[in-house]
């Protein structure tokens, strides 16, 4: 404490703390796109939805260790995408330990009504991508990020980023060929 002219002690100006995340807004105005970006990478709405509320408590939990409020959508965006990741894993292990066959989970009574029969086609195509070839073309097209933002969320570089959509693009040309 400081002491003013006359003696009495005068409390320091505060220091103005860096803008704090909003998750209440994050939440409402990204959550759809995370799950649909979600969707498109585990292929199971319900796991989406898992996904991203898992982001959203990852977020929570280091909202005041964010050197920029504004980077939390890319957070939430890479902690989406990685926790995908995680998904897609467990299930292969999960699939290669199982011991009783059970039928495969059906797609969801809307999922037709959702996916246009053109989409359809092209959609399936890309989940027969190589992971890192699927992930760039959903970043790029579906979410509209740049390169630099992919290379970002991925943690490579752009010549990557390039690379791997040159290479999916080619490789969904050559399978929607055959259709």
């Amino acid at each position: 404490m400081d002491a003013d002219e006359q003696g009495r002690a005068t409390v320091p100006p505060a220091v103005s703390a860096p803008d704090a995340v909003d998750l209440r807004d994050l939440y409402q105005l990204h959550w759809r796109y995370l799950v649909r970006l979600a969707t498109l990478l585990v292929d199971d709405v319900a796991s989406a939805e898992d996904v991203v509320q898992d982001a959203f408590l990852a977020l929570h939990k280091r909202a005041g260790a964010l050197r920029e409020p504004d980077a939390a959508l890319a957070y939430l965006r890479t902690s989406v995408l990685n926790l995908s990741r995680s998904v897609l894993r467990r299930r292969r292990v999960a699939r290669k330990h199982l011991t009783v066959a059970e039928p495969e989970a059906g797609p969801s009574a809307d999922h037709d009504v959702l996916l246009r029969d053109e989409h359809r086609a092209a959609l399936q195509a890309v989940r027969t991508l190589p992971r890192h070839q699927r992930e760039v073309l959903v970043l790029r097209y579906w979410s509209g990020l740049s390169e630099r933002e992919i290379a970002d969320t991925l943690g490579i570089s752009t010549g990557s980023v390039k690379s791997a959509a040159s290479r999916g693009l080619a490789a969904l040309a050559k399978i929607l060929a055959k259709r």
